[in-house]
């Protein structure tokens, strides 16, 4: 600031600037007014002799009058106002007066900042040194000519309206942009900081207006390039997928800093895999990722797989990772090593390309090229650093959706081959099923043969994302089919299961704080039933999902009254209730996860899935085909699996059950049953002497030591099934005898004939089962 300044303004009228000067005359210290407006220190008052006299006023009511003088001075590259008093006598006698025409010429002659004087016609009557060196004119090319023709500015209508809005009101403007197009600049073009200001005589007439003018280009420049990383930064990388995420980086560029944006991928990096290190082999094939443009097609579709030939600049690009700029010609040197490509530039109208690798740690991702046409002004020096940061923040983002993609790609190959690749084939009981993977969370279903020409049916899902889930998915499945042997009720599994879940998430919560796992909470649903064709009565229990829906064989519909109960692993470990119904022949059950409901849905009422399930005219998968089609584009809330089930029945004569008398005739008795019952049913003879061996050991230890009444059951489906029921609560115990024991090896010997063997457990006593393979027929 000058020794005669007071203050320093902003285009805006902020105070930027404070003299000692000023703080005492009007006793204000520089920190209450710097940042604030100076409008509140100026009053304008009429003098005794009817003019107009400017006071300075502090808030205290300190008031200086005097004189000011205006200059317009430069501040961060814009223009700013110094103010101070008008000194009445100079030193040595001399009076302003005096030297102001001096001054105005010094004006004109020196000062840095260009200025114009035009004339109420807005004619251009004067300029300064300043206006000619900054804009590379002559005189003669702008005396005289109205200023919107003086110049070729980018808007002169604009220019024009501003200007005498300007001198017909007063209203000065401040520090507007004005883009102007020189010829010079090639196609480019300059930004001027323009201030207007109307100029009037001591007798109010108007003479014309004052322009002060200063080049900003570069300034603005570097604000638009700074504006230009900034949105990439925050619009790119929104999406965790790599073909996205360059179209992201494409639709932020053009038009804005690009006419044309290519964004090309190495192949392998869409699929989620390593990318390969640089540079980059000639043989390694890159993906179309991205195309955007004001006008032109792309010559190769998006999806197009092909390798860069060297001798382009794309490919000397990948080749030694380093960006090119070139002024595109139509004889360009590389135009015969991609005809297709140089022909498309020709037709696009495109004159300035840059072509920057996608490169992170030494990879190679892919190629950004960068292309400008039309009267678009050509790329410089200074936009090949830009573009770099913009292939560097693309690639970065790139390689965050590839390692996403290689995650969940490992995740939902893993889901995979934990789920049951189709539903095994079930007594009685037909199924079909329906997954839709989702990122959040895992479901699974199951089909789990019981003994007794039994079926479990399952659908869980368990929180949490990606491999974590899958594998707790795969660690609850597991668990499933291991309490599923033990012939238990569907409440105590549940209730074991969750015993099952606390021990993980005791686990979880074990694992070392740095770990994501630690404090994501570990919960889990489930919905288990289990369907005897014998009796037509499922059991169902639940935890944490919605009860299933039962469709009847006339098409109705309803949701099955099963108790609810609290998710698994959550910290209410409520006693679990399970609920029994009948099922007519011809019946669907359909289990499902709460993730398979639309948003609008509760799970009291599944309006949807009713309305698409109540044609049991279909077959189980084409109603699963209509589940999804009724879902329509409508992503599942998470991870959803859908477990249809038709009941039917077992096929006459394949059952036969006698009560045998409880004496020691019943092992007898058994074997005869069997044995005629068998040549029935042509069974072969080594067959029916292993069954007959078996009834006979098993009727003997329920005899010894079970309690009457005692039932014999044979069940022919896949399996050949023996069943032993009595009334005692006795434990079965499975004994090595030793040479010398006259007994204790029945359950030996049945553990060797048959299959599987097992004990179910009845509120009326014991079922002691046997499972024999049949001989191919």
């Amino acid at each position: 600031m000058r020794g005669d300044a007071l203050m320093i303004i902003d285009g805006s009228g902020v105070i930027m600037e404070w003299s000692h000067e000023a703080e005492s005359l009007l006793d204000l210290p520089a920190s209450q007014v710097l940042g604030s407006p100076a409008t509140g220190l100026f009053t304008v008052t009429k003098g005794s002799t009817g003019e107009e006299e400017v006071r300075l006023s502090s808030r205290d009511g300190h008031t200086a009058t005097c004189e000011l003088r205006v200059r317009p001075t430069l501040r961060d590259g814009a223009v700013a106002w110094e103010i101070g008093r008008q000194p009445t006598e100079l030193a040595g006698g001399t009076s302003a007066s005096s030297i102001s025409a001096g001054g105005i010429e010094a004006l004109f002659n020196q000062s840095p900042i260009g200025l114009h004087i035009l004339d109420p016609e807005l004619r251009v009557v004067r300029i300064n040194t300043a206006t000619l060196a900054m804009q590379g004119v002559t005189a003669e090319s702008v005396l005289g000519r109205p200023l919107a023709e003086a110049y070729p500015f980018v808007d002169p209508a604009a220019e024009e309206a501003v200007t005498r809005r300007v001198l017909e009101q007063g209203l000065p403007a401040l520090d507007r942009l004005v883009r102007v197009r020189f010829d010079a600049d090639h196609g480019g073009g300059r930004v001027f900081s323009v201030s207007v200001f109307r100029l009037r005589n001591d007798q109010g007439t108007v003479l014309g207006l004052a322009i002060f003018t200063v080049d900003v280009t570069a300034r603005e420049r570097v604000h638009a390039h700074a504006s230009v990383l900034a949105d990439v930064r925050e619009y790119v990388g929104r999406t965790l997928d790599v073909v996205d995420t360059c179209q992201e980086a494409a639709d932020v560029l053009v038009p804005r800093y690009a006419d044309i944006v290519v964004v090309e991928v190495v192949d392998e990096v869409v699929r989620g895999e390593d990318p390969p290190l640089g540079p980059l082999s000639r043989d390694v094939p890159l993906r179309r990722a991205a195309f955007r443009s004001r006008a032109a097609e792309p010559v190769h579709p998006l999806g197009d797989v092909r390798t860069v030939p060297y001798g382009t600049p794309f490919g000397r690009a990948l080749s030694d990772l380093r960006p090119r700029l070139l002024e595109l010609t139509a004889e360009s040197a590389w135009s015969a090593a991609d005809p297709a490509r140089a022909e498309a530039i020709r037709a696009a109208g495109a004159h300035s390309l840059i072509t920057a690798p996608l490169t992170l740690r030494g990879t190679v991702l892919g190629l950004m090229s960068l292309y400008r046409c039309g009267q678009t002004e050509p790329y410089g020096e200074d936009d090949v650093d830009l573009a770099l940061e913009l292939a560097a923040h693309t690639a970065l983002c790139v390689d965050n959706a590839r390692r996403f993609t290689r995650e969940r790609t490992i995740a939902a190959t893993t889901q995979r081959r934990l789920l049951p690749q189709s539903p095994s084939p079930q007594t009685a009981l037909d199924t079909a099923w329906l997954h839709l993977p989702a990122d959040r969370g895992a479901s699974w279903f199951d089909t789990i043969a019981l003994p007794g020409a039994r079926t479990a049916l399952v659908t869980g899902h368990t929180s949490g994302d990606g491999i974590s889930a899958a594998t707790t998915m795969g660690q609850l499945r597991t668990a499933i089919h291991a309490l599923a042997a033990l012939d238990l009720e569907p409440d105590e599994l549940l209730a074991r299961l969750h015993d099952t879940t606390d021990r993980l998430a005791e686990e979880r919560a074990a694992l070392p704080s740095a770990d994501p796992l630690h404090k994501e909470t570990l919960t889990a649903g489930c919905v288990y039933g289990v369907y005897d064709p014998l009796t037509r009565v499922c059991t169902i229990a639940r935890a944490g999902q919605p009860a299933p829906i039962v469709v009847h064989p006339d098409g109705t519909t309803r949701v099955c009254d099963v108790p609810a109960g609290p998710p698994l692993g959550c910290t209410q470990n409520m006693p679990r209730a399970s609920a029994s119904l009948e099922l007519a022949e011809g019946s669907t059950l359909a289990f499902y996860t709460s993730a398979l409901l639309p948003e609008a849905e509760t799970e009291t009422d599944p309006g949807l899935l009713r309305s698409v399930l109540g044609r049991s005219d279909r077959s189980l998968q084409s109603l699963c085909d209509d589940v999804a089609y009724a879902l329509g584009n409508e992503r599942p809330r998470g991870d959803a699996a859908l477990l249809l089930a038709r009941t039917s029945d077992i096929a006459s004569g394949h059952v036969a059950t006698w009560q045998l008398t409880p004496d020691a005739t019943a092992a007898g008795e058994a074997r005869a049953l069997v044995r005629r019952q068998l040549a029935q049913w042509n069974l072969d003879e080594e067959t029916a002497f292993t069954a007959e061996l078996i009834v006979s050991e098993l009727a003997t230890n329920a005899l010894r030591y079970g309690s009457p009444p005692l039932q014999l059951r044979l069940i022919l489906e896949r399996t050949l099934t023996c069943e032993m029921t009595d009334a005692g609560d006795s434990a079965p115990h499975l004994r090595h005898a030793r040479v010398v024991d006259e007994s204790g090896r029945g359950l030996f010997i049945v553990s060797q004939l048959a299959h599987h063997w097992g004990t179910r457990y009845t509120q009326n006593g014991k079922t002691i089962w046997t499972e024999q393979n049949r001989s191919p027929d």
